[in-house]
């Protein structure tokens, strides 16, 4: 981030105005809604800004800026046409220690000014970093759309009922929880429906009858996709950012994890190739105990879970405990790795069926029923194929696949680094020998494969 994100109260505080023009009175007409006390300086001041420092109890002076001391301002904006005198007083502030917003002008201002929704308690603030204010302006009207006025009498409700709910319950997690359940609930329908009395009576006598007991936790199984949060589901969204504690694998990608709450706790429980953060047996037992204490914890597996993922090994304990979980499918790398590559994985004229298989080298040996792999018209796709990738192109050919079959080997999928790599099966472990090749990978085998050349528009590489 080149700026952090702020929400200043300026209620009663002095702001300085350097600039009498339209961009200054607008600048001012923003400001006086929040309270703040202002003061212009500008050598011509237009009728309008005049009569709203009028009304609100600001001063100017209309004179060339002479430096003055600013240390008793918490904000200074600069709206002249002067580069000079921009630059001078920006100079200034930042000697003095005091916020400067030079407008349109990125490298002297030390805040700037986002794109905001008011839905007041509720602000949004959506800012480009000062490189697109338009944009920011489009992502704004968008915003707009998706959140209706009322939203404001749902926020002033809950601050009503702040105190009362926080007395109420012990855990802070259990507060957690209620709060999800009111505000994706009946009681937040009838507060954006307008019915505040309604709502208000409701969430009273929810409130009134909620048994205050230890959180029940629970274990929320997670396929994260392929690598592109894009591909992620709304479930898997809304229960990624409920949960507690956040258990994920080496696959989950960081713009995957950047979208739970950001205030869980993250646990790495990846594997790599002979490499164990933990054990699959601890996974299994750290989601008991978690969920043991209450806590929702979700675990993020790359792709889908149940398909070369372990989830129905980590679930299976769960249910002999009875602790509650849920599953939410993700998409399997073979479907999002194949697309994004523009690869179909069947085809009418060329494979009406696919098969997955895992390619995992065990005793430098591969076992497979490869008679079943060579069958015409059906797609291979060995996930975990990399290291076994000489054996598997020997074994196909052995068991009497063409050697000329195509064979498409994807790492990376679905992300910016996405590389394809194709070839026939009798020549490809050569092809890719001595080329550096980052996990995760997939190998397709099969006559679709050369269709990727006809998708070239689709092509990610």
């Amino acid at each position: 981030m080149d700026f952090l994100p702020l929400f200043h109260n300026l209620e009663g505080r002095h702001v300085l105005i350097v600039g009498g023009g339209a961009v200054a009175l607008r600048k001012a007409s923003l400001l006086v809604t929040v309270g703040a006390k202002l003061n212009v300086i500008a050598e011509h001041i237009k009728p309008e800004l005049i009569e709203l420092l009028a009304n609100h109890k600001g001063s100017y002076a209309e004179q060339a800026y002479q430096s003055i001391a600013l240390n008793k301002y918490v904000l200074v904006i600069v709206a002249t046409n002067n580069p000079q005198l921009n630059k001078q007083i920006a100079d200034q502030a930042r000697q003095s220690n005091v916020a400067v917003n030079v407008v349109d002008n990125l490298q002297l201002s030390s805040v700037i000014f986002p794109a905001i929704i008011d839905r007041s308690p509720i602000m949004i603030a959506v800012s480009t970093g000062g490189g697109s204010p338009v944009l920011a302006r489009l992502l704004r009207t968008k915003l707009e759309s998706l959140l209706p006025n009322n939203y404001a009498k749902l926020a002033m409700l809950a601050k009503k009922f702040r105190d009362k709910v926080k007395s109420h319950f012990s855990y802070p997690e259990q507060r957690r929880i209620f709060w999800e359940k009111i505000l994706q609930g009946p009681v937040a329908e009838q507060a954006l429906a307008g019915q505040l009395q309604q709502a208000e009576q409701q969430l009273q006598n929810l409130l009134d009858n909620y048994q205050d007991t230890s959180p029940q936790g629970e274990v929320y199984l997670i396929g994260a996709g392929p690598g592109d949060p894009d591909l992620l589901t709304f479930k898997a969204l809304r229960l990624m950012q409920q949960a507690d504690v956040i258990l994920y694998d080496r696959l989950i990608t960081p713009a995957i994890l950047k979208l739970c709450r950001r205030d869980a706790e993250h646990i790495y429980v990846g594997k790599k190739r002979n490499q164990y953060a933990l054990p699959q047996e601890e996974i299994n037992n750290l989601l008991v105990s978690l969920a043991k204490e209450g806590k929702r914890v979700a675990r993020l597996k790359g792709g889908d879970p149940f398909i070369f993922g372990r989830g129905s090994e980590e679930i299976a304990s769960l249910a002999e405990l009875q602790i509650p979980f849920q599953v939410v499918p993700g998409i399997t790398a073979a479907s999002g790795c194949a697309a994004y590559a523009g690869i179909p994985l069947t085809h009418r004229d060329y494979a009406q069926s696919v098969r997955f298989v895992t390619g995992h080298l065990q005793d430098n040996n591969i076992d497979l029923p490869w008679q079943e792999l060579v069958t015409p018209g059906q797609t291979i796709v060995f996930y975990m194929g990399l290291v076994g990738l000489p054996i598997i192109c020997q074994k196909l050919i052995e068991f009497g696949r063409d050697a000329s079959t195509p064979i498409a080997l994807i790492a990376q999928g679905t992300t910016v680094s996405q590389v394809v790599y194709t070839g026939i099966l009798a020549s490809f472990a050569s092809q890719i020998a001595n080329v550096e090749i980052h996990a995760p990978t997939l190998l397709i085998v099969g006559e679709v494969v050369q269709l990727r050349a006809q998708l070239a528009w689709f092509n990610k590489n």
